[in-house]
């Protein structure tokens, strides 16, 4: 049975904001925000003060108080008031994606330990319900693959680099000034904000709980005007694009910049819109689109959590306790596009090498590598990583696989 339900609020920024205006402005939702607690006592609010207080006992302590929503940007102190909210009997809603993916076996097994649901759809994609579907359309499906644009930050800054011929620090400058990146973007443009979201869509996609550390990412912070011709001039389009697929009981995981031709789903999801494509044994292929990023759009993904605790919901895991749960691996290969300005990458970094260029600033590389090489270029300044159009989660899986028969 549907019951109203008394919320307490951690942090009052822009999602929050959003949060408060979406509740009073959406009918039928039994739900409402009793009390906000904050750190700065001296700034102003845009809504009575009464809401306010500073004292996070005054939400955790109230018996009338059944639901924690946490939306502040400390992942590690959001752990513990996760902790503290489940043991004090209230369930929680969060939209820290960090937090969530640094903590997720720690968060599963708090869940089982109190009986207390912890959601988090608003943690990836913003708008777009993945999570949900996971857990229910495809509750009994045999997930192949799951991938797509997953930061709304770098989306926008592709975009108008791409298609506007902006220079990277104008792009994004502009999305900082629309609030779709940080004042310090380095979580969006290095690629660690998607890593965190893919963590925990294979958490529910193959039911393998893994830090975000284990996986193999590149951001768009290096791409260069070598990169930018090469897309010009073969009439490419370049995607951040974040993906995890399933093969012979194991799980790749990869985040890297990529080419994208005119036919190729993501093409068309532009600036701060996010796309998740997931493909299964029986549903097939299915393709998700919305708003990754801004106020409103996360703010709905809370709302929609906060609505479905009113029915008494919560993630049951279903792949986490299926049988013959995958193991994650990073031994795979992929095929890549390098271009290097401090001459720091060979010929025998290069599994196989299929071209090299020299170009005025930099020398320029396509061939397949291992996905540990990715990881140590990461760490090398003056490499940039492109992969090819071609590269689809097919065909990485047949490059894993042949490593795996050489080990």
């Amino acid at each position: 049975m549907r019951k109203t339900l008394n919320l307490g609020v951690f942090g009052f920024g822009v999602v929050a904001q959003g949060l408060y205006h979406v509740i009073n402005e959406t009918k039928g939702i039994k739900a409402e925000i009793k009390k906000i607690v904050v750190k700065n006592k001296t700034k102003q609010r845009a809504i009575p003060m009464e809401y306010f207080s500073f004292d996070k006992e005054s939400i955790l302590q109230d018996p009338e108080i059944d639901v924690v929503v946490e939306l502040t940007d400390d992942s590690e102190a959001a752990f513990e008031l996760l902790r503290e909210s489940l043991r004090h009997g209230k369930a929680f809603v969060t939209a820290n994606k960090k937090m969530i993916a640094e903590h997720l076996d720690e968060v599963y097994e708090l869940q089982r330990k109190y009986g207390k649901p912890v959601l988090y759809e608003g943690a990836v994609c913003a708008s777009i319900p993945i999570i949900r579907n996971l857990e229910e359309y495809y509750d009994n499906d045999l997930i192949s693959s799951i991938e797509g644009i997953l930061n709304g930050s770098t989306n926008y800054i592709l975009t108008k680099v791409i298609e506007e011929n902006l220079s990277y620090a104008e792009a994004l400058s502009d999305a900082q000034r629309l609030g779709f990146a940080e004042s310090d973007p380095t979580l969006d443009v290095r690629a660690y904000d998607p890593k965190f979201k893919l963590s925990i869509l294979i958490a529910h996609a193959f039911g393998v709980f893994i830090k975000p550390d284990q996986i193999i990412h590149f951001g768009i912070d290096r791409i260069n005007t070598a990169d930018l011709q090469y897309a010009r001039e073969h009439e490419y389009n370049i995607k951040l694009v974040g993906r995890a697929f399933k093969q012979n009981g194991k799980v790749y995981a990869l985040i890297s910049p990529q080419l994208i031709d005119a036919k190729h789903p993501l093409n068309a999801v532009r600036n701060e819109y996010n796309a998740v494509m997931v493909e299964g044994a029986f549903a097939e292929k299915h393709t998700f689109i919305g708003k990754g990023a801004g106020s409103y759009p996360t703010a709905s993904a809370v709302l929609s959590d906060i609505s479905a605790l009113t029915y008494g919901y919560q993630y049951e895991y279903k792949k986490r306790i299926q049988e013959n749960i995958p193991e994650f691996s990073n031994q795979g290969l992929v095929e890549v596009i390098v271009s290097d300005t401090d001459g720091a990458v060979t010929p025998d970094d290069f599994e196989q090498l299929l071209e090299q260029h020299n170009y005025v600033k930099s020398v320029g590389y396509k061939g397949t590598v291992t996905l540990q090489r990715l990881r140590e270029w990461f760490h090398t300044p003056g490499v940039s990583v492109l992969l090819p159009p071609d590269a689809k989660i097919q065909a990485m899986i047949n490059l894993a696989n042949e490593v795996l028969e050489t080990i």
